[in-house]
């Protein structure tokens, strides 16, 4: 068991997530530093249909995404939550951004960190912030 309450499974795939202690340490930091308190976090890393079908069933959306985040906290200020990631989206988008598998991958980590912690994108302004603090808790993560 870890000593951070974050975890990491694959669903359907085989992938093994590298730097697993710093991505913990530094999900951490990040929520305390939004004053979160961070309780329990799941990363789910599977394909994209696996993902597709957990878009339609649970969210009705009918479309390929690179991650769903479901929030399980039991108050604001707790961080709690599934976030199930579609690797085969996140290779197919770092080619097309061009930027590296693994920045990719962090991105779409953090995104759905900040999702929990409160943050949307569904306006363009939220987006523009959301994609902002991305930006800085990248930069900041030292590895």
């Amino acid at each position: 068991m870890s000593q951070l309450p974050v975890y990491f499974f694959s669903e359907d795939i085989a992938y093994t997530l590298k730097d697993k202690i710093k991505i913990r340490k530094w999900i951490k930091a990040s929520i305390l530093a939004e004053g979160k308190i961070l309780k329990e976090l799941n990363f789910i890393f599977c394909s994209d249909s696996y993902l597709l079908e957990i878009n339609q069933h649970y969210l009705k959306h009918d479309t390929y995404t690179d991650i769903v985040t479901f929030d399980n906290s039991e108050t604001s200020k707790d961080i709690a939550g599934d976030i199930f990631i579609s690797i085969e989206r996140i290779k197919e988008n770092a080619a097309r951004f061009k930027a590296s598998e693994r920045d990719e991958l962090h991105r779409v980590i953090i995104h759905g960190t900040l999702h929990l912690i409160g943050y949307t994108d569904k306006k363009k302004p939220h987006k523009q912030l959301m994609t902002s603090k991305e930006d800085h808790y990248l930069a900041v993560r030292g590895f």
